[in-house]
C-alpha cells in the first residue's frame, strides 16, 4: 500500500463520493472507486475518526454477518449563517447538509458600522450555538450575506451605498478574531440565489434569482454554480436602464435605472405622491394585501418593467428557472404576473418554451440557506477536507 493511498488527500477524495448521503459498504466503495478493500478500509477509518462519516444501517446479508455501511455525517460540525440586511439580520446554525437547527431574527442597523453589527452577530451566534447544543469548537465556518457589493475573494465590501464605514472592512479577519472560524462573505442577492437553488431547483443547471425589495438585484446560477463575473458585479440588474423613457434619477447618479422605477422604495414614493401613504416595501405589500387598487396597479407595472429587463437576460442566459424573491414578491401574484407578461412577450420562444417563472420557494430563509451552503461547499471541498483531516 503506497503512502498516497493512506494520505489525507486520499481520504478526502473518498469523502466526496459519500457526500451524497447514500450509505455504502466497504465493498461498494471498492467497486465504485476501483481501490483495494484494504485501502478503502484505511480511508473509511480516517473519516470515521474525524466524525465526517458515521455508521449506518446494516446492508442485506448474502450469507453470514450483514456488512457494515457508512454514510456522510451532517452532524459532524455546524455552520453559522447570517443574512444581514439594512435594518435586520436573520441568523441560523445549520448542520453540514444545510438543515437549519436553530435560527433567530434580529433588529439591527447596518449604518452602525461593521464592528458594532458584526459583534452583535457573534454574540447572537454564540447564543444560537448554545441552543443547538454546540460550541465554537464545532464551528466549521461562518457565512455572511451583506446588502451591498462585496469582493468575494477578500470578503471586503466595495463602495456599498447604504453601509457607511464598511468600505474595504476586512470582515473575515474580524470574524476569525471573534469566533476563530473561517468566514466567507458575499452580497445578499448572491447568497439568496444559492439558497433558493440548492434547496429547491438543484435538478436544473441554470437559474436567475431576482430580489425585489428596497432595491433590485439578481443572482445567476450557471452549471449549478454562482456566476459572480470578473469583478463580482454579475447580476446587478437594478442599474440597467428601463427600455421606456423616464427621467427618474437613481441613487447611483444615472437616470432611468430599473431600481429607481420598479423597486419597493420607488413604488412607495409613487403611492405617497398620489396621496396613498407608504414609506417602504412593507407598506406597499400591506396595501396590496388589503386590496389597494393603486398599489396593485403599481406592483403589476413594476413587474412589467422588471420583465422587460429580464427578457434580455433570458435571451442571453437562457435559464430554466427564473425565481422572484424579496419583500415585494410577498404582495401576491401581481408582481410575478407582470414579469411573466413582459418576458414571454419579448423573449424568443426557444428561450421561454421550458422556462419556469416562479415566486421564491424559500422566502426569507433563502439568505441563510445560501450563506450556509457557501461555507459548506468551500469547507468540504477536497483540499479543505484534506487540511481538516491533517489537523
Amino acid at each position: 500500500m503506497t503512502r498516497g493511498e493512506l494520505s489525507p488527500a486520499g481520504s478526502a477524495a473518498l469523502f466526496q463520493l459519500l457526500r451524497d448521503g447514500r450509505p455504502r459498504t466497504r465493498a461498494e466503495l471498492s467497486t465504485e472507486t476501483g481501490l483495494a478493500r484494504s485501502t478503502v478500509a484505511e480511508r473509511v477509518d480516517t473519516l470515521l475518526s474525524s466524525g465526517l462519516l458515521k455508521f449506518s444501517d446494516k446492508a442485506n446479508s448474502t450469507g453470514g454477518r450483514p456488512p457494515t455501511m457508512f454514510a456522510f455525517n451532517p452532524a459532524a460540525r455546524v455552520v453559522l449563517a447570517a443574512d444581514i440586511g439594512a435594518t435586520h439580520a436573520k441568523l441560523a446554525v445549520t448542520d453540514l447538509a444545510g438543515e437549519v437547527l436553530v435560527e433567530q431574527d434580529k433588529v439591527l442597523d447596518i449604518a452602525d458600522g461593521p464592528e458594532v453589527v458584526l459583534r452583535e452577530v457573534c454574540e447572537r451566534g454564540r447564543v444560537l450555538l448554545s441552543q443547538a447544543g454546540r460550541d465554537e469548537c464545532d464551528l466549521l465556518g461562518v457565512g455572511i450575506g451583506l446588502p451591498g457589493p462585496v469582493e468575494h475573494l477578500s470578503g471586503k465590501p466595495t463602495n456599498p451605498p447604504i453601509m457607511p464605514g464598511w468600505d474595504g472592512f476586512d470582515v473575515p479577519a474580524f470574524m476569525r478574531g471573534e469566533l476563530g472560524a473561517v468566514t466567507l462573505v458575499d452580497n445578499d442577492v448572491n447568497i439568496m440565489a444559492l439558497g433558493e437553488y440548492r434547496s429547491h431547483w438543484s435538478e436544473y443547471e441554470h437559474m436567475i434569482f431576482v430580489k425585489v425589495a428596497t432595491g433590485i438585484g439578481s443572482g445567476l446560477i450557471s452549471y449549478g454554480q454562482l456566476h459572480r463575473g470578473s469583478q463580482g458585479a454579475a447580476g446587478d440588474m437594478g442599474h440597467v436602464r428601463v427600455p421606456h423613457d423616464t427621467d427618474v434619477v437613481c441613487r447611483c447618479g444615472n437616470v432611468g435605472c430599473l431600481e429607481a422605477v420598479a423597486s419597493g422604495a420607488a413604488i412607495a414614493a409613487k403611492l405617497t405622491e398620489a396621496g396613498v401613504t407608504a414609506a417602504n416595501s412593507a407598506d406597499v405589500v400591506s396595501l396590496a394585501r388589503n386590496g389597494s387598487v393603486p398599489a396593485l396597479q403599481h406592483i403589476r407595472q413594476a413587474g412589467r418593467d422588471i420583465g422587460e429587463v429580464l427578457a434580455t437576460a433570458v435571451s442571453l442566459f437562457n435559464p430554466s428557472v427564473l425565481a422572484v424573491g424579496g419583500a415585494l414578491s410577498l404582495a401576491g401574484e401581481h408582481l410575478i404576473a407582470g414579469v411573466r407578461e413582459a418576458v414571454y412577450q419579448r423573449s424568443l420562444p426557444l428561450a421561454t418554451q421550458n422556462l419556469r417563472i416562479v415566486q421564491s420557494h424559500s422566502g426569507d430563509e433563502a439568505g441563510v440557506y445560501g450563506a450556509a451552503f457557501m461555507v459548506i461547499d468551500h469547507a468540504l471541498a477536497p483540499s479543505q477536507v484534506e487540511a481538516l483531516l491533517t489537523t
